[in-house]
């Protein structure tokens, strides 16, 4: 099927938008996902589309990992093509685009548009022998480590592998190859350890 040649948005095929089978011991079951639909939300799909207007290193058949507004309520389908989305896309302001990263050809990740994917660090917790604390709350995250090389990566003095920091709440979540990971914006980046 040929498809039509976007000017600065992503046209992925995705066959279905909400993960709503598991498979256990070989047996797959129904998963009824209206009581937590976030979770199984697909993140990725198959590109069929590049934008022509910017260079982003991605081809036709690369894996793009895109926000869960892609595929939301009823999504943002291409009309006139089955199983097939936009995923708007802005070289300039990360909080634009839902491209976040790609895996090409090769197996290799790659993070896009300002996006930084990162590994999570357990938040560090504060132990004492004489006092017992007792927190309600569950833990915010606030450090990661690089996952994938990002644009700007060497110009900020970092490297994958490297720990940084970023504020509280902005540890969006993210699966790529059924791992978590975090998708935070390269400038929420506040120090590496």
């Amino acid at each position: 099927m040929s498809y039509v040649k976007p000017l600065d948005v992503f046209i992925v095929h995705i066959p279905k938008r909400i993960n709503d089978t598991i498979e256990i011991g070989g047996v797959q079951m129904y998963v009824d996902t209206r009581f937590n639909e976030f979770e199984y939300r697909v993140n990725e799909g198959e590109v069929v589309g590049v934008p022509m207007k910017y260079d982003t290193g991605v081809s036709v058949g690369d894996t793009l990992y895109f926000h869960h507004h892609v595929v939301m309520n009823d999504g943002q389908p291409l009309t006139g093509y089955e199983d097939t989305y936009v995923v708007r896309y802005d070289n300039e302001y990360t909080v634009n685009s839902q491209a976040i990263a790609f895996k090409d050809e090769y197996g290799q990740i790659f993070s896009l548009s300002g996006w930084t994917v990162l590994s999570p660090v357990e938040p560090e917790k504060i132990k004492s022998e004489q006092v017992l604390t007792v927190d309600l709350e569950e833990d915010q995250y606030v450090r990661g480590q690089i996952a994938y090389p990002f644009a700007g990566m060497t110009d900020l003095g970092l490297a994958v592998g490297d720990v940084v920091g970023f504020p509280p709440n902005r540890d969006y979540e993210l699966k790529i190859e059924g791992d978590t990971y975090f998708r935070v914006r390269k400038e929420d980046l506040l120090y590496k350890l």
